[in-house]
């Protein structure tokens, strides 16, 4: 079967024969049509084409062939039964695509194929094209109408998979909707958020441009500027078109090849280029040099057992028989075949010399003998074989394990169209099926352009990508790479360098999302991930540290007893209970002296008891708040200085009683006896008692976690509970000192020479004036030194009364002893 490709037509059809010529074989020829771009460039409307044949085209239409007569030949698949085929060229030309389709589906016949099984031509069943999306997509909605079904081997346009627009259309190449995630997800993997987009303006590098923004916008991937170009846009323009650092280019090969002529004439800037699956895995571009360390995503490779041989096995007969590969061939060993063919449109090139038949084709270097790397040309051979299994699976049926087909059968195009969505096979390891979309599985792999020792840049598989893995697990490198300029490192591409921990992002004005400023976080505030676009408070009882990227605990704080000041407090809060003790001592010891007795010394004694217990009850108020430490501070404060005051307010008393019973007929000192001494006494101390109760019972004070009064630490202190107990024990004890300043002020010139009132109306006075400046100070401290202002007003106080009221009298006691005497203490002044 001969290759015969007429420059004004464009496909692989297939077709079915109802009449066989020879019973001999009794078998029914079917024909695949195909489109490939063998020509690139049109002159003129009348489909006349001036550039040689382009290997790559060629090379894959010889793949269809071969694929076709593995099938011919197998056993298994559609036996007995042959394909037919037809090549037509579409010249990367819309317009002859167009013209062919119209053609093949308006019934317009010719004999395509002539041989002994079969003598006449077949109806159109399935296509194998177009290479391009542009050329596919025009085919296509002609097509659509007759269902006829086309599989594309290198149409990746998204915009194929709409069944709406396209039902008929299938491909063995993936949609540029993965192509664009993997690009996506491959400049997410080295932390590119700034780069530079081209494409080419067509429907490949359009769509796929729109489909890679898309996905670029959900992984933070930001593009600087997006050009496109055309092959025939001006040179200063095309020159232009890459300007960023990294640049990601969507494009085919024959337009990337005019990009990137243009971008040689002159020294250019070091660029990282980024490539989609057109042009990255195209070796004649790989001559670029100063795209080294390109990266891309390409079609997965490939080994086709048998087609090497049969690409290089070309007989000169077979050569002359075919226009293209007499072109082909012309072109390659620059000489001349003596014989042309009839379908020769082309007449020999007198320049050149004549073909010897010492050609090698062997040893020829071009793409079309290029089979170290197969890519497209395995899904030119699964489009084939995609059509082969959908028409076995119509046209055969399997009895008794034997395979029986119909080579009668008048097949339709839909029913080929049926089968090809249900087709399910694997042929050499490489799995063949469609989704509801046409799109088969999408698979890829990460190509590097690396320089080799020798200085020829080589593709290098890096990685892959496929789509049937997990979320978050379809991109994977597992090879070295290197970069722009032999870099050994990945090359920075961003607009604004990453927020570390600690600051957030805000975006600059009118630019985009990548483009920002790293702010800190406020007071309070953390971020803990590099890039957070906000911050967020720390739990209330952490705080953040000093580069506000996490939170500790904060600090307790409470006046313990391992500080100096509350070492300090407690020091003075024991000699002062030591003080009271060594007075009660002295006083003991001289118990039966007059300065003891006339001073009601069993008052005296309760009194140094009672300064005792406040010394003490200061105590209490140092260490970390319990449940019990809170109730029992407030209230043995409470009924220690009202038993003080208590003590005062009824030696007062008897001083006022006993001026009163030196006058003649008066008996008043019997009314306040000790008596009535002891009973005021335990009766002033007693309403204390029941006023603690009742607030220890309705709402006691209880430890609390003060998270308020600063930020930055926690104040653990005793809650007061029901505040208006606390300030009724308060008030309380402020009644007594103010009614016992009263008495004691009304007493204070009383002509006694021992007379106390003077120094209780001094310690009253110090009393008064320290609770009246506690108040104040107790309500403004902060944290802990609420608690020291506490003590200290506990202590002041306590200081005054036993100074005040005890110190003269001891003074005497150790220093006067001549005082000391009932004659002196009987002498008036």
């Amino acid at each position: 079967m001969s290759l015969d490709i007429n420059v004004n037509r464009l496909i692989y059809w297939i077709r079915h024969k109802t009449q066989c010529s020879n019973p001999q074989f009794q078998v029914c020829v079917i024909a695949t049509v195909a489109y490939q771009n063998v020509h690139t460039t049109s002159t003129n409307s009348d489909f006349f084409f001036n550039q040689q044949p382009h290997a790559w085209g060629l090379h894959f239409s010889r793949t269809m062939i071969f694929a076709i007569e593995e099938i011919n030949n197998s056993t298994e698949l559609l036996p007995g039964v042959r394909l037919g085929y037809q090549i037509f060229d579409t010249c990367a030309s819309v317009p002859v695509a167009v013209h062919v389709a119209f053609q093949l589906s308006n019934g317009q016949d010719p004999a395509f194929y002539q041989g002994s099984n079969c003598s006449k031509s077949g109806e159109v069943l399935a296509a194998v094209g177009d290479s391009g999306s542009t050329s596919s997509i025009s085919i296509s909605r002609i097509f659509g109408s007759f269902k006829i079904p086309l599989v594309s081997h290198f149409a990746t346009c998204a915009c194929l998979s709409d069944k709406h627009e396209y039902p008929t259309f299938f491909r063995t190449i993936p949609s540029d909707y993965y192509q664009a995630a993997a690009l996506a997800k491959l400049v997410k993997h080295f932390g590119w958020t700034w780069i530079g987009a081209v494409h080419a303006d067509s429907d490949y590098g359009n769509n796929g441009m729109a489909a890679f923004l898309d996905t670029a916008l959900k992984e933070g991937i930001c593009v600087e500027y997006i050009e496109s170009f055309y092959r025939t846009d001006p040179q200063n323009k095309i020159r232009k078109v890459a300007d960023a650092v990294l640049v990601l280019a969507f494009a085919g090969g024959g337009d990337m090849k005019v990009l990137l002529e243009e971008l040689s004439r002159e020294p250019t800037p070091h660029r990282q280029w980024i490539g989609s699956e057109g042009w990255i895995s195209e070796p004649v571009l790989m001559s670029f040099s100063f795209c080294a360390g390109a990266i891309g995503v390409a079609i997965q490779q490939s080994v086709i057992p048998g087609l090497r041989d049969f690409l290089l096995d070309l007989s000169p007969s077979e050569v002359a028989a075919s226009s293209v590969l007499t072109e082909f061939w012309e072109d390659a060993f620059n000489c001349s075949l003596t014989e042309v063919s009839n379908t020769s449109t082309k007449a020999a090139d007198p320049h050149k010399g004549k073909c010897d038949g010492t050609e090698d084709i062997k040893a020829l270097k071009s793409p079309y003998t290029e089979t170290s790397q197969l890519r497209v040309s395995n899904m030119v051979y699964k489009a084939v074989y995609a059509i082969g299994h959908a028409i076995h699976n119509a046209a055969c049926q399997e009895t008794n394990g034997t395979t029986q087909c119909d080579k009668h059968m008048r097949l339709e195009p839909e029913q080929v169209l049926t089968e090809l969505k249900k087709v399910n096979f694997s042929q050499n390891g490489y799995h063949v099926s469609f989704d509801a979309n046409g799109d088969p599985v999408a698979f890829y792999e990460l190509v590097n352009w690396q320089r080799s020792e020798s200085g020829v840049i080589e593709q290098v598989t890096v990685g892959y990508y496929d789509a049937s893995l997990p979320k978050g697990h379809e991109f994977h490198i597992n090879g070295k790479l290197t970069w722009m300029d032999g870099y050994k490192q990945v090359p920075g591409s961003v607009c604004s360098e990453s927020c570390p921990p600690g600051t957030r992002k805000v975006l600059q004005k009118g630019k985009p999302i990548c483009c920002y400023d790293c702010i800190p976080c406020p007071e309070g505030e953390i971020s803990n991930m590099t890039d957070s676009s906000d911050c967020f408070p720390c739990p209330r009882e952490f705080w953040p540290n000093a580069e506000r990227d996490g939170c500790f605990l904060k600090p307790v704080e409470f006046l313990s007893f391992d500080e100096v000041l509350s070492i300090i407090l407690a020091v003075v809060s024991i000699g002062g209970a030591c003080l009271a003790i060594i007075t009660t001592v002295i006083f003991f010891h001289h118990r039966t002296t007059p300065i003891v007795r006339a001073n009601n010394s069993e008052l005296s004694f309760l009194l140094l008891f009672s300064l005792t217990l406040c010394f003490l009850c200061s105590l209490t108020f140092i260490g970390a708040p319990s449940e019990w430490s809170c109730m029992l501070r407030h209230t043995a404060f409470g009924i220690t200085f009202v038993l003080c005051i208590s003590c005062v307010l009824g030696k007062t008393i008897v001083v006022l009683m006993a001026f009163k019973a030196t006058l003649p007929g008066s008996n008043a000192m019997k009314w306040f006896g000790p008596v009535q001494q002891r009973m005021t006494v335990v009766s002033i101390t007693f309403i204390q008692v029941i006023i603690c109760i009742i607030w220890l019972v309705v709402s006691p004070p209880f430890p609390v976690k003060n998270l308020t009064t600063y930020k930055e630490k926690i104040i653990l202190e005793c809650a007061l509970g029901s505040a208006v107990g606390f300030w009724a024990v308060l008030g309380y004890i402020g009644l007594l000192a103010v009614f016992c300043f009263v008495l004691a002020v009304l007493a204070r010139k009383l002509p006694d020479n021992f007379n106390e009132a003077k120094m209780i109306t001094f310690s009253m006075l110090i009393f008064c004036a320290v609770w009246i400046t506690f108040i104040p100070a107790y309500v403004s401290s902060p944290g802990k030194f609420t608690v020291a202002v506490e003590i200290f007003a506990i202590l002041a106080s306590s200081f005054g009364l036993i100074l005040c009221i005890f110190a003269p009298k001891c003074f005497i006691i150790l220093f006067q002893p001549e005082k000391n005497t009932k004659k002196y203490l009987m002498n008036k002044k």
